[in-house]
């Protein structure tokens, strides 16, 4: 019976490998957990037990004011070797691209319902708690920049961010770690003060 290996540490194989193939080299910055956690359709608590593991065995390094930056190809190929059965390591690349496959069929639907909410909010935006409201960051947010975790969202304006609209694509739930671009449509459910709330917060 083969034992199966968590999401997170399939993740920690896989960047471990483009480490060692030099997709990401000595002293790059990894990229952010957001951006990780959208590239494997997983939340970004499964990226940081990823990256916690690579810590572990001196792979990356957090280094202060940096991010995540490579510190050891060597180290990389040690913990490759750790999974060096051939066939179990297909096994784990077959299982991490199916359960990508389901995920992004699950955003789909998730984005063809928030698409449908979207388009039949201008009726309903301020008689409709669960219709999200549209706001735009203009290039004078202050606010651009920092993350959703950063800016205290919910507590500042009491509205809670379901999607955000980024070039023309949704990206539905977020998650505490995702930034504020200029262009940016954020997507808020809230109360019938919420809009107001968030147009002020914003201009702070």
């Amino acid at each position: 019976m083969r034992t199966k290996i968590p999401v997170y540490e399939q993740i920690a194989i896989d960047i471990a490998n483009r480490i060692y193939n030099e997709k990401y080299k000595v002293g790059e910055k990894i990229h952010g957990r957001s951006t990780l956690a959208s590239e494997y359709n997983v939340s970004p608590e499964t990226v940081r037990k990823a990256i916690k593991i690579l810590e572990d065995v001196e792979i990356v390094k957090s280094e202060k004011g940096a991010g995540v930056v490579i510190s050891s190809r060597e180290n990389a190929l040690t913990y490759i070797n750790r999974f060096s059965n051939l066939e179990s390591v297909k096994d784990m690349e077959k299982t991490l691209r199916k359960i990508i496959v389901e995920r992004e069929k699950l955003d789909a639907e998730l984005f063809q319902t928030i698409e449908k909410i979207v388009d039949y909010s201008g009726k309903l935006r301020y008689t409709n708690l669960l219709v999200p409201l549209e706001i735009e960051i203009n290039e004078d947010c202050l606010q651009i920049g920092k993350t959703i975790s950063e800016m205290k969202f919910w507590q500042n304006t009491g509205g809670t961010i379901v999607g955000l609209k980024r070039e023309g694509e949704i990206i539905i739930s977020p998650g505490p770690y995702a930034s504020i671009e200029a262009g940016d449509i954020l997507l808020v459910i809230g109360n019938e003060h919420t809009y107001n709330r968030v147009i002020g917060f914003m201009k702070e």
